[in-house]
């Protein structure tokens, strides 16, 4: 996928091969146009070919790429705002909407994986949030309490319990989500695009569109190759991964990019893996420089935390991820990592997602703030029911919003970065 062994890291040596997709070589129509073959446009391919709707999707580099095969596999509900927060935030129809879409979200992965049979190592045992401090322990509560009145499958934890199910007395307490679970991100992601093409869908991988225009009744997608797609819906679904100069840049100044780095280590002993994690879950903590882990299917710790590996920024959160790590589990000793990649979140101001229509049928999804396994999944769904004319624009489960750009956000990105930066280069020495 990409010469640089820290782009995809230990996921790209263990996922299956990509389904074979190739360059669009010739002018084509289609009912519907994609582009980016991350989580959301590869759910609205296999969702739109479902239900018998032709479509095409265009992709600059291959399938899963972006953030979709980077990420570290946690498949969580809901956002980093608490649940009351979002009928505050969006109004009480478009709120309550949301959160049963993403609290429905993993179960919908899940269903996707079983149906296709997709190989991505697939856990469905929940997830751990782990509560740092006192005040992680009272976030944590004030969202347990805030799920459990929506009847959702939530359950906090005492120390005790949580030190036996994550394998170290770190922590106290955590909250359990048993609607949540891992996978192997690139797996999944190549698994939507062999699901998809299977369904009858057209992936062009190294295609970049270098131009759009509308032409008649139909927007025309022009490749760097010179090839088109003549189409009357088109989806953007580049996220994170949209080019700060390129045709859609106005979607990318209204994020800020949040750098997440993983580690794996080698296989652990069986003695060691079996203690970390026995259940299966995958964990992140409450610092407000947040840490996540979850093993993989060797026996391998994947620990990960935000900052990038470049420059100096390498050797930083290596000494720091190493050093955290025998704090959490001195039984692990001096960790060795085979395995180190980075990728990029989109972040908005307020911590949701975005829906737009940025001229008539082109619409673009955005903005899944970390949380993009489970609702970029879910917004392909939408965007396909809403293509087939089964719901309206007013119907789905986020407004349609016009597009603003983010103020200050590149000194955000600066911030995040460097802060992380600083953080793990003090965490590292003392």
């Amino acid at each position: 996928m990409d010469a640089d062994k820290r782009s995809h890291g230990l996921w790209e040596e263990t996922a299956p091969p990509a389904p074979a997709t190739s360059v669009l070589a010739a002018d084509v129509r289609a009912e519907v146009a994609i582009v980016g073959a991350g989580y959301t446009g590869l759910s609205a391919a296999l969702h739109l070919a479902e239900r018998g709707m032709d479509c095409v999707v265009l992709e600059a580099r291959d399938a899963g790429f972006g953030g979709s095969g980077r990420n570290v596999g946690l498949v969580n509900a809901g956002m980093w705002v608490m649940p009351d927060e979002l009928p505050r935030i969006l109004g009480p129809i478009y709120g309550s909407r949301l959160l049963e879409v993403l609290g429905d979200a993993p179960g919908l992965v899940y269903d996707i994986i079983g149906r296709y049979g997709i190989a991505c190592v697939a856990s469905h045992q929940g997830t751990l949030h782990c509560a740092a401090d006192a005040r992680g322990l009272a976030e944590i509560r004030r969202r347990a309490g805030q799920w459990s009145r929506l009847g959702a499958p939530v359950r906090l934890l005492d120390a005790a319990e949580t030190a036996r199910r994550v394998g170290t007395g770190a922590y106290r307490g955590a909250l359990l989500d048993l609607r949540a679970g891992t996978i192997q991100p690139l797996a999944y992601a190549r698994g939507l695009a062999d699901a998809a093409l299977r369904r009858g869908a057209r992936i062009h991988t190294a295609s970049p569109v270098s131009s759009w225009r509308r032409a008649g009744g139909d927007w025309l997608l022009e490749t760097a190759g010179g090839a088109r797609v003549a189409a009357r819906r088109v989806l953007l679904a580049t996220n994170a991964y949209t080019g700060r100069n390129g045709q859609w840049r106005a979607l990318r100044a209204e994020l800020a990019a949040f750098p997440y780095f993983n580690l794996a280590t080698a296989p652990l002993r069986p003695d060691l893996s079996a203690a970390i994690l026995p259940g299966g879950e995958g964990a992140w903590d409450t610092n407000r420089v947040l840490s996540s882990m979850r093993m993989d299917a060797a026996g391998r710790l994947v620990f990960g935390s935000v900052g990038a590996l470049r420059g100096g920024g390498i050797a930083i959160h290596r000494n720091w991820a190493r050093r955290r790590l025998r704090a959490l589990f001195p039984q692990l000793g001096a960790a060795n990592f085979e395995h180190e990649w980075f990728g990029t979140i989109g972040m908005t101001a307020d911590c949701l997602p975005r829906f737009h229509e940025l001229a008539p049928n082109v619409f673009a999804f955005g903005g899944y703030n970390g949380r993009g396994i489970g609702t970029g999944t879910a917004m392909g769904l939408w965007f396909a029911r809403l293509a087939a004319g089964e719901v309206a624009r007013d119907e789905m489960p986020l407004p349609l919003t016009p597009v603003r750009a983010m103020r200050g956000s590149c000194l955000r990105e600066l911030v995040y970065a460097r802060g992380a930066d600083l953080v793990h280069y003090a965490g590292a020495r003392f």
